[in-house]
């Protein structure tokens, strides 16, 4: 047996199983028998995987795991610093809490937080405890932890008050890019890109004039998508006017350069929402540019399927969720019906 009397006057056992050391003490334990009936006992759970006592485990710091998972985001995640803001938020919060010690009951403080001291919405508070599940979930991979504190019963996502994606009228468009001066006049073309192509805000920031566009055959090649499929985007003749004037005055290889870091620009919505205040503009996101360039294709009666391979979708149901009718084309077709003759 392996158990010996510490001069503390506690018991210990220590014994290697499979090449791990088990070392710990057996605050059961009063005498020597007692102490070895102790380690019959843990040998025995160990070996049928129902006790679980590697050092450390647990232990490590929150910190490790944020680490461990922007070096797998990076080279795993195509949208990888889409992620960053949660990211830091989840770190800020728990800092160097041991892993063992953020359980579920932990994370009901943390939404509770953040959405009674910082008032963020339930939808952006799921996706931050959906990146700590990811996280906890390759914790789990590489054995530092036992269970993923996300995956508690208790921890249903937040309900989620849905407002319905929007699309611009030409007239709020105008109002939009009107609006887009001063210190906001780096948006306007970004804003037309996005309405002239479809693309995504990612797939905007990280656009680079040696990599994606090509004004000789006048075409955006997106290499890196959310799908990882390559997707070829024509450049029509307002678009290549403003990539030519962009293109002139360019300070580095970032189509859309911040002229204070001279990188692509990282963050938009804060200065998103203050133009579409200033425009009066209610209840839109940057995304809704993505939806008003798919409204706009439908109802001007381009294919379905033409309009999947624009905005990279893997499923035509996705295609269709974003392409409502416009009054207008409804109205067209409710005439259509009164107008009918056999």
């Amino acid at each position: 047996m392996s158990v010996y009397k510490h001069k503390n006057g506690r018991w210990y056992y220590k014994f290697v199983i499979k090449g791990q050391q088990y070392h710990k003490a057996i605050p059961e334990a009063v005498d020597k028998k007692t102490a070895e009936m102790a380690e019959v006992r843990i040998k025995s759970d160990l070996l049928q995987g129902k006790y679980d006592l590697v050092e450390n485990k647990g232990t490590q710091p929150f910190s490790v795991i944020v680490d461990m998972f922007i070096e797998y985001a990076k080279n795993n995640r195509t949208g990888w610093k889409n992620d960053m803001s949660e990211v830091n938020i989840l770190k800020n919060f728990f800092k160097n809490t041991p892993l063992k010690d953020i359980t579920p009951k932990k994370i009901e403080q943390y939404r509770k937080f953040r959405k009674d001291e910082n008032g963020v919405k339930p939808a952006t508070i799921n996706r931050e405890v959906g990146i700590l599940r990811r996280m906890f979930a390759l914790a789990i991979k590489e054995n530092m932890v036992k269970e993923n504190p996300c995956l508690a019963v208790n921890l249903t996502p937040l309900k989620v008050d849905n407002i319905k994606e929007r699309f611009l009228t030409k007239k709020e468009e105008e109002r939009l890019l009107e609006n887009c001066t001063g210190d906001f006049t780096y948006l306007r073309p970004i804003i037309k890109c996005a309405l002239l192509t479809g693309m995504r805000r990612g797939e905007i920031m990280e656009l680079r004039w040696s990599l994606n566009v090509d004004l000789k055959n006048r075409c955006i090649n997106l290499l890196k998508t959310k799908n990882n499929k390559i997707r070829k985007i024509p450049i029509c003749n307002e678009l290549m006017a403003i990539f030519k004037e962009l293109k002139q005055n360019a300070i580095s290889d970032y189509v859309f350069t911040n002229p204070i870091t001279q990188t692509g620009y990282k963050y938009l919505s804060k200065a998103f929402r203050n133009v579409c205040k200033k425009a009066e503009i209610k209840n839109l996101t940057f995304h809704g540019l993505r939806h008003t360039s798919a409204t706009r294709m439908v109802a001007a009666g381009i294919d379905l399927v033409v309009v999947k391979e624009i905005l990279g979708h893997a499923d035509l149901k996705t295609t269709q969720r974003y392409a409502h009718p416009v009054p207008e084309r409804k109205l067209k077709a409710i005439e259509a019906l009164e107008n009918y003759s056999d």
